[in-house]
């Protein structure tokens, strides 16, 4: 079977663990990945406290080939992410000369202790700059600091995304007019002889032309469309409504 490149996602922030803000990062990162051909295949929350989010990213940097956090990365007292990703890696935070004279230059000389804040980095990180010079986005090992706000996480996501392509998913679609507890035996026999193919099942209530959304999800496109062929021909007539490649 073809390679598959993995990452995973560290969203930091108390505002996400008590409802008060939707994270909207992890869904768009998921969509980008997939698109380049890279499986995100964990999420993480954690709240805003440096040994938790420490263990969260070196545990993640340790399994995955990639990583991406959100949020933590402000100027005031719970953007703690900094400190924790360079405790992750046992480095020091330092301040980076370059963000200082691109602060410095934003304030006209007059930056506050709070906006220097944003020019400490954990040492050794690679700042990876795009449209906005002044604020980039960090990468330190495999893992890519990013802010949490929604708009800034994927303008920095989207700038940097070649990065990440590897060979893509070859994704194939079967809509059917039975129910899941009626198709579910054909869907174990199928996976049974291909074990490797990365199989989805979604009911829907509403759509009245079918009952269930199949996926049909591999690198390698011949095995995918072997897999499509065996589970269709499983299936009694009248069971599919259509298949889209």
């Amino acid at each position: 079977m073809s390679d598959q490149t993995t990452a995973a996602m560290v969203v930091i922030g108390n505002e996400i663990l008590s409802g008060k803000i939707v994270d909207s990062n992890s869904p768009f990162l998921a969509r980008e990945l997939r698109e380049l051909g890279v499986q995100l295949s964990r999420i993480v929350v954690v709240p805003d406290e440096i040994p938790v989010v420490a263990a969260a990213v070196r545990d993640c940097s340790r399994s995955f080939d990639w990583v991406f956090t959100s949020g933590g990365v402000g100027p005031t007292h719970d953007d703690i992410t900094i400190e924790a990703v360079a405790a992750a890696f046992s480095v020091p935070v330092v301040e980076d000369a370059e963000l200082r004279q691109s602060i410095l230059s934003m304030a006209h000389d007059k930056p506050s202790e709070h906006l220097l804040k944003m020019a400490r980095i954990p040492s050794g990180a690679e700042l990876i700059h795009g449209e906005d010079r002044i604020f980039p986005a960090l990468r330190i090992e495999n893992v890519h600091i990013l802010p949490g706000i929604p708009q800034l996480f994927e303008a920095k996501l989207v700038e940097m995304r070649e990065r990440f392509r590897s060979s893509p998913y070859h994704l194939r679609e079967i809509l059917v007019a039975r129910a899941e507890t009626t198709i579910a035996g054909y869907l174990d026999a199928t996976l049974a002889a291909f074990p490797e193919l990365m199989l989805g099942s979604y009911p829907s209530m509403s759509k009245a032309e079918y009952r269930v959304r199949l996926t049909l999800e591999s690198k390698d496109e011949a095995y995918v469309d072997g897999a499509l062929e065996d589970l269709v021909s499983r299936m009694p007539e009248g069971y599919v409504v259509k298949i889209e490649s």
